[in-house]
């Protein structure tokens, strides 16, 4: 029986997020709160986790302080398996002074790593899309084919397709040509509509990787895996494309979509993604308890609700609704909601509190936030503007409050 590949994950979490302003203005996209009670980090943590490939180091870069914190509390690991760990790894300048200079600049300077463990194949992950995936399955592919490297690709909307990297395969799925963010897509050869993008996800073999790093480091280039390494490899390694549409996860209900992956890299798609969530047959069904998405318990009691009018909504824990109205909207965890509030197709996050008549719309606020009583949010886009910030998809978004504010607001509320 062969040994068994030794598997070394690496997730790349160091973006900026700069698109998500202002939910990125104190910490970085993958720390960003999702789905009530969810980092966006802890969705691809999770499909390692579920998958059983628990050697995981974590390249954090920009605002890390608030991923780090999360990630010390909510993946912590007993320590006794050599083999099962979720570490953070921020620059560490070994090969220059400078901080990573692209993702491919992070793993060239982290090979030490890969030496220690004595990996086989390196996964390298990006921290800031919402999906499931069972990555045994594109490991398998990987393995069966003798790839060098393998792209997790899917079709996407020609027209949106020039915010990917665009693959063209054979049928065998071997890619013969890259392009990254192209400005006119080739289209998939049996469906002019659609097009082949990278999920930003790859696994390696180890040799093919290395020598892939050391040429780039040689060359002025971007240093970054999609930028740089990718094309470089197309014409003379052995590259292929791994169909995310074959993924099969455990526990998916038939109403959802199958093969659901959002990069939530804007603020109207963040907002999507959460609606997503919601309704009698949502499109991403979080109650999967066979294949379950992950992160830090909550120590505070189940939520609570006095009177009100309450539909389609998730709250969570330790949230307090009294008389209020409730539509749509997904509520973090210790959410407090005064009499007379309505809040309706808004995203509002953990330990805030929203005044007595208050009304929000279309609306996402941060956390550690007091909602003045009667304060009107969603309803008037220029005296939103004066206040906060406005998407121009017309979402209102509240930037994070302080901690320190917060509970002197509660005193006095």
């Amino acid at each position: 029986m062969p040994r068994r590949a030794r598997v070394l994950v690496m997730i790349m979490a160091g973006g900026k997020g700069e698109r998500l302003q202002p939910l990125t203005r104190e910490r970085s996209k993958p720390a960003v709160p999702f789905g009530g009670r969810f980092r966006i980090v802890d969705f691809v943590l999770s499909n390692f986790m579920n998958s059983e490939l628990a050697s995981i180091y974590v390249l954090v870069q920009y605002r890390s302080q608030s991923l780090i914190e999360h990630l010390r509390i909510a993946w912590r690991t007993s320590g006794q398996l050599p083999d099962f760990f979720v570490t953070v790894v921020p620059p560490q300048m070994r090969s220059g002074s400078g901080w990573y200079r692209g993702t491919a600049d992070a793993v060239l300077q982290n090979l030490n790593l890969i030496d220690d463990f004595n990996a086989d194949v390196i996964a390298i992950f990006g921290a800031d899309h919402i999906y499931r995936m069972d990555v045994t399955q594109m490991l398998a592919f990987h393995q069966g084919t003798g790839a060098d490297v393998t792209i997790a690709a899917r079709p996407v909307p020609i027209e949106d397709a020039s915010a990917f990297g665009v693959l063209s395969v054979d049928r065998k799925g071997s890619v013969i040509e890259f392009a990254e963010k192209p400005a006119t897509p080739s289209p998939m050869p049996d469906d002019p509509a659609r097009a082949l993008v990278s999920m930003g996800n790859y696994l390696f073999s180890r040799q093919a990787l290395v020598d892939a790093l050391l040429a780039d480091a040689r060359r002025s280039t971007d240093h970054d895996f999609g930028r740089s390494i990718i094309p470089e490899l197309v014409p003379g390694r052995r590259v292929y494309a791994y169909d995310f549409q074959t993924n099969d996860v455990p526990g998916v209900k038939p109403y959802e979509e199958q093969d659901y992956w959002r990069d939530v890299g804007t603020i109207e798609a963040y907002w999507e993604a959460h609606m997503d969530l919601l309704g009698e047959s949502p499109r991403f069904d979080l109650d999967n308890r066979t294949w379950p998405v992950r992160s830090a318990h909550h120590p505070g009691p189940a939520a609570r609700f006095i009177g009100g009018d309450v539909d389609n909504a998730q709250i969570g824990e330790a949230s307090l609704v009294k008389r209020a109205t409730i539509r749509n909207s997904i509520l973090g965890r210790s959410v407090w909601v005064n009499e007379g509030a309505v809040i309706e197709d808004s995203i509002v996050m953990d330990h805030t509190t929203v005044g007595k008549g208050a009304h929000l719309r279309r609306a996402i606020i941060d956390r550690f936030n007091i909602i003045p009583a009667d304060t009107e949010i969603g309803m008037d886009p220029v005296r939103d503007g004066r206040r906060f910030h406005v998407d121009r998809s017309g979402l209102v978004v509240v930037p994070r409050g302080g901690r320190r504010d917060f509970l002197r607001g509660l005193e006095e509320f």
